[in-house]
């Protein structure tokens, strides 16, 4: 069958067996481009989906999904739902829902022909070998990836979107004598055309580089000052304090606090999939919840969990629009752009410029929120960054750093970890470094 033949039959099987149904088709198509030494050495595409259902049977809630679209097929995912549902004992319910359109985020963002993207990988990799320092290439190359996904319930949910990202990066080694770092980065955006291979590969080098030559950091108690892509990781690990569902199963520290300060009053905190060139906008959330902008922190004060209708409803709270599933799997809560409002121009003092996180799974916990990491970084005197530091570890907690901000940059930057993350340059007043 065709994806609105199957849509229709699923729909029309499951009223007539008395059941309420919510059919989420995905499908995802991903290119990958390797380069190494000047020649392309992997060229990769692949394809995936297929049909997600939730359904309602007596008042119980099961999934199942199918990759085959055969009447066969279908009619066993409908089967094993319903069958699940009786079994599972968890109540539940699907939102009313509403005609929401067909959207296209992407539009001509991945048309290049095949050769300029052939040609962009082998542009990064080469410009990242012409620097005299850097020993090795592992890879450098590019990635896109497009996304469609359709929405219909027999509640009257019907829409579509199809949106996708394009991104170039690579992993080298640089060396200064007997110093050595390795790189690793990607560069993401919207359209293969904003993609810039030779400043991606200079930027790569650049913040490899200043990393050469570090000296051990003292322990001691300092300012520290985090760039977005370390904030970012942060903001990843809080994103699970900020999740309806994880509030209902007692695993946020942020639940009753709703309307207490919690952050610093510079920081504000919004979560938005209808930015127009967002990395992960969408139109619309895995129930149908149409898209809108939601303040989660507002001046340091918290003003929302993210939730989707069953959160919403079971924590009495607004329905925010994040319903998150994957057609494989069951209903949850995420974040699509959540990103630290920027509040201005930063000036450097003396302290730590910490340039990266590693070890963030092991080093962090999402229920606790205190977290213990290993990191790179620099030593900064009179607003300049002077030499590099190594071996050591920063420790605290999420929400004391929160409100331990003293100073926010004006320009956001984004990685995408699951979810997309924003975050200026970030001041905080003080964290605990062990080091030498």
């Amino acid at each position: 069958m065709t994806l609105e033949e199957a849509k229709r039959y699923l729909l029309r099987r499951a009223k007539a067996l008395g059941l309420e149904a919510e059919v989420l088709f995905q499908e995802e198509r991903e290119l990958s481009l390797r380069a190494r030494e000047g020649a392309l050495e992997e060229i990769k595409e692949a394809r995936q989906g297929g049909v997600g259902l939730r359904v309602l049977a007596e008042g119980r809630v099961g999934y199942a999904y199918t990759e085959e679209l055969s009447e066969a097929a279908l009619e066993w995912a409908l089967a094993e739902a319903r069958e699940n549902a009786l079994l599972s004992g968890k109540e539940g319910s699907l939102p009313e829902g509403r005609p929401l359109g067909g959207h296209d985020l992407l539009g001509e963002g991945l048309s290049a022909p095949l050769e300029a993207k052939k040609e962009a990988a082998l542009a990064l990799e080469r410009t990242l070998r012409e620097d005299p320092r850097t020993r090795t290439v592992l890879m450098g190359g590019y990635q896109e990836r497009e996304v469609r996904v359709a929405l219909a319930s027999t509640r009257g949910a019907e829409g579509a979107f199809r949106t996708g990202l394009a991104g170039m990066g690579g992993s080298f080694v640089m060396g200064d004598g007997a110093s050595l770092k390795q790189g690793w980065d990607f560069r993401l955006a919207k359209e293969f055309h904003a993609l810039d291979p030779g400043r991606t590969a200079l930027e790569l080098r650049e913040k490899t580089a200043r990393l050469l030559n570090a000296k051990p950091l003292k322990t001691g108690r300092y300012r520290a000052y985090l760039e977005p892509k370390a904030m970012a990781n942060l903001l990843a690990v809080f994103a699970q304090a900020l999740s309806g569902k994880n509030a209902l199963e007692g695993k946020s520290r942020l639940l009753g606090r709703i309307g207490e300060r919690v952050a610093s009053d510079l920081v504000t905190l919004v979560d938005d999939p209808t930015l127009e060139r967002g990395l992960l906008s969408r139109p619309f959330d895995a129930e149908g919840t149409p898209a809108r902008r939601t303040v989660v922190i507002e001046k340091g004060v918290f003003q929302t969990f993210l939730h989707n209708a069953e959160t919403a409803r079971a924590l009495g709270q607004e329905n925010t629009g994040h319903a998150h599933r994957r057609y494989r799997g069951t209903l949850d809560v995420a974040p699509s752009n959540l990103y630290l409002e920027p509040a201005g121009n930063l000036a450097l003092r003396e302290g730590v410029l910490i340039t990266e996180f590693m070890g963030l799974h092991a080093g962090a916990n999402p229920v606790s929120l205190d977290f213990s990491l290993q990191a790179l970084g620099l030593w900064v005197e009179e607003g300049e960054a002077r030499y590099a530091v190594e071996n050591f570890a920063v420790a605290g907690n999420l929400l004391e750093l929160l409100q331990a901000i003293e100073g926010l940059g004006d320009q956001l930057e984004w990685e995408v970890l699951g979810a997309a993350f924003g975050s200026p340059l970030v001041a905080v007043a003080e964290l605990s470094f062990a080091g030498a």
